[in-house]
């Protein structure tokens, strides 16, 4: 009975930490992360897709869960105007499959 506690629990904080779970700041200076959509999936850094269900956020591979609250989200991100006030560029793609890092020199912010 212990072990399946134990299994459990350790399956929950494993999933909290695998998951990519972002929250839209509404200023900068709360930011983790300035962003800026680029209109051609050649320009981007990271491929993002929206998945549906927190459970199918990935594990900084471009799948992102948008959250309701700050407190739930491992990165807050602040989408500006300009593209050279970004720190990371994205572009949304259609399909899961897609998703993922185009320039990983990148990839340290979303850590």
């Amino acid at each position: 009975m212990i072990k399946n506690i134990v299994l459990i629990l350790s399956l929950m904080i494993t999933q909290e930490i695998l998951s990519q779970k972002v929250f839209a700041v509404d200023y900068a200076s709360r930011a983790d992360v300035t962003v800026f959509v680029v209109d051609y999936e050649s320009r981007a850094d990271l491929l993002v897709y929206k998945v549906d269900y927190e459970s199918r956020a990935g594990k900084n591979d471009g799948k992102w869960f948008f959250v309701d609250y700050a407190s739930r989200a491992d990165k807050k991100v602040f989408f500006v105007d300009y593209e050279s006030r970004a720190d990371l560029k994205v572009f949304f793609v259609e399909y899961e499959s897609r998703a993922g890092w185009k320039n990983s020199s990148k990839k340290h912010l979303l850590y």
